[in-house]
């Protein structure tokens, strides 16, 4: 069976889509047009326009909302995408998103940025995988993270939100007040800042009054 409105959802509304989508939370929806489904196996529901799905702990809205699987377990969302996790200080914007709400997983997909207030990082890709029960940010393509006055680059991160690690690999560069570091891999305290590089080790240290470059391959912090 299918049912659909082309109306604003509104509250009352909500508690209808609610018990035909039971789910074991506070969970609302909103948009400009649902279509939804209750056929056995198929549960979905579809949001257009305006969408907006949140719970206690989490906010994600954007121009398209696919709502799918038992309890709702899955959320698809397109065009425009942003969401937002209060308690934990978390903003990110994408293109495209899909999360499982059973496993806490989302991966953002297109050029995405996950903004972490409570860290103070901005960590940018073209694909993101974010696990909340674990805390860690899984970034490849294009990847820049940003912290006060350390920039990095690389083809590939994983960000450690609980340990406030990062580790860096993929041509990973790393600028730190002026100062220019590259190798094979790389691992940053960002609690302090201090860079950990691996391999083929290079670097270029900024002065008001002299420029060194080194060229090596030894470990250094």
């Amino acid at each position: 069976m299918k049912w659909c409105s082309s109306t604003y959802i509104i509250l009352g509304l909500l508690l209808v889509a609610i018990d035909a989508f039971t789910v074991a939370d506070t969970f609302r929806f909103q948009a400009d047009t649902m279509i939804g489904s209750k056929a056995t196996g198929k549960e979905t529901v579809l949001l257009s326009g305006n969408a907006k799905v949140w719970s206690e702990d989490l906010i994600l809205q954007a121009d398209k909302i696919e709502i799918s699987g038992k309890d709702n377990r899955y959320i698809q969302c397109n065009g425009s995408v942003v969401g937002i996790d209060e308690k934990k200080g978390i903003r990110f914007t994408t293109s495209s998103l899909f999360y499982d709400r059973d496993q806490k997983k989302a991966q953002l997909i297109g050029d995405s940025t996950l903004e972490d207030k409570e860290n103070k990082v901005v960590a940018r890709s073209r694909l993101l995988e974010y696990n909340d029960e674990s805390g860690t940010v899984l970034l490849q393509i294009n990847v820049r993270i940003f912290k006060d006055k350390l920039v990095c680059r690389s083809d590939y991160a994983l960000y450690r939100r609980k340990e406030k690690l990062l580790e860096l690999r993929g041509s990973p560069v790393v600028y730190k007040e002026g100062d220019e570091f590259s190798s094979e891999r790389m691992r940053i305290d960002l609690n302090t800042d201090d860079v950990v590089m691996e391999g083929q080790v290079k670097g270029t240290l900024k002065s008001s009054t002299k420029e060194n470059a080194s060229d090596g391959s030894t470990t250094q912090p």
